[in-house]
């Protein structure tokens, strides 16, 4: 009797977990209220230059992804005039656990869990938040080369690798919008082995004609095509937009 009980109490926990992961899910794509987008800065390797980058850092470092939201919201006729509403956290002193290596179902489920579970245990933000995004940022010369950002609808988190230098604000902004609309059930629209931009789904202008180069990115490629094979990441998130097929997916389109 007793391990029926239990078996009953969990079936009911997991049930309350669905709904209520249902229920945030239908109200941060229904655009009725503006979304609260808190990001937590990092020092990825404890650097002392990205330590002063962290402490520089304000609000108006991350307003071009609200103007970005605002202006392609009001393209695509939404009501809300502020869709995003972009807040910076106090600086988290924890490293975020890394992603599983292998594509092993059950270890990306328990990573999954598991970074559900550290992101609440570091939550430093006092007030309210819809979607958290932990930026990791790195110094440029000592980290060439980072890890893949990650967006996660389940539990509306994401992890962001970002570079601790003003120089990069601007595409430190782009993973952060891109791995945001992650969150709300946008997919990538580029090719996982050439990060080139798929046609049309990943194009800013698939009827530009001539059709390169391309002048701005599509955000959730988050490259410029120059030509059939050659692109470039934008410098600056004004050089992106949301395309119909990513603004069906997180609501905007009906």
């Amino acid at each position: 009797m007793f391990k029926k009980l239990r078996i009953l109490f969990l079936l009911y926990v997991l049930l309350l977990v669905a709904i209520t992961t249902w229920s945030t899910r239908e109200r941060n794509t229904d655009w009725s209220e503006p979304l609260w987008v808190v990001i937590y800065p990092i020092n990825g390797a404890d650097s002392a230059i990205v330590e002063r980058y962290i402490k520089s850092l304000s609000e108006a470092n991350f307003a071009p992804i609200e103007t970005l939201f605002r202006n392609q919201g009001s393209a695509y006729g939404l009501a809300i005039k502020n869709p995003v509403d972009v807040r910076l956290a106090p600086q988290v002193l924890s490293s975020p656990p890394v992603p599983p290596a292998s594509g092993n179902p059950l270890a990306v489920a328990y990573w999954s869990l598991h970074l559900r579970y550290w992101a609440w245990r570091n939550d430093s933000f006092d007030g309210p938040s819809d979607i958290r995004l932990f930026a990791v940022y790195y110094d440029p010369d000592e980290h060439p080369n980072l890890a893949h950002s990650l967006g996660l609808r389940k539990g509306f988190l994401g992890v962001v690798n970002g570079y601790g230098n003003n120089k990069y604000d601007g595409r430190n902004n782009v993973v952060l919008a891109h791995e945001m609309l992650h969150t709300l059930g946008a997919s990538d629209k580029y090719h996982p082995t050439t990060n080139q931009a798929l046609f049309p789904i990943g194009y800013a202008d698939p009827e530009q004609t001539p059709l390169y180069p391309q002048t701005h990115a599509e955000l959730m490629a988050g490259r410029i095509p120059l030509s059939e094979n050659k692109s470039k990441m934008p410098d600056t998130i004004r050089k992106t937009l949301i395309g119909n097929w990513t603004a069906l997916e997180i609501g905007w389109l009906r």
